[in-house]
């Protein structure tokens, strides 16, 4: 099938279709960026105390407001163009699908994670949580480089 808009199930509405699951795209990397460092400042408070419920809350919101919202409609609109586009029988794409399973799992990594301080473990170190937040910059890093490039 061609990219093109007037092809494939999608019609005229493909370029508005890809422009949203950027967009999201961004909402959710912006969350995935934010929420392990709310982990590092949350772990810092006294399990308990008013600024560790404030830090539960501000995790909440964001996870409620921002980043599930995202992914699920990340998820939606990437079928939809993967389906349109017929990118299922490309190389590239095969790549890029696994890594952004991979990036669901993160998602729900850090999904538990919140829910693990929300009951007042600390689990991890703040300097591993620290170098957790790389993970997302890494992984949309190649996605976004498969995608441009498509370099197989």
């Amino acid at each position: 099938m061609s990219m093109l808009p007037g092809y494939g199930f999608l019609g005229a509405a493909y370029p508005w279709v890809l422009a949203a699951h950027v967009i999201f795209v961004i909402f959710l990397m912006a969350s995935l960026f934010m929420m392990p460092r709310y982990f590092v400042y949350h772990h810092q408070t006294v399990v308990g105390s008013p600024e560790d419920l404030a830090w539960i809350e501000r995790e909440a919101r964001l996870k409620r407001i921002i980043l599930n919202p995202s992914i699920v409609i990340v998820w939606v609109l990437g079928l939809l163009l993967a389906f349109h586009t017929g990118a299922w029988s490309q190389g590239w794409f095969h790549a890029k699908f696994a890594l952004v399973l991979i990036l669901s799992g993160f998602h729900g990594w850090i999904v538990g994670y919140a829910k693990k301080l929300a009951r007042g473990e600390r689990p991890w170190p703040e300097k591993r949580l620290r170098m957790i937040n790389e993970v997302p910059a890494l992984l949309v890093t190649l996605i976004v480089i498969l995608v441009i490039v498509r370099p197989f």
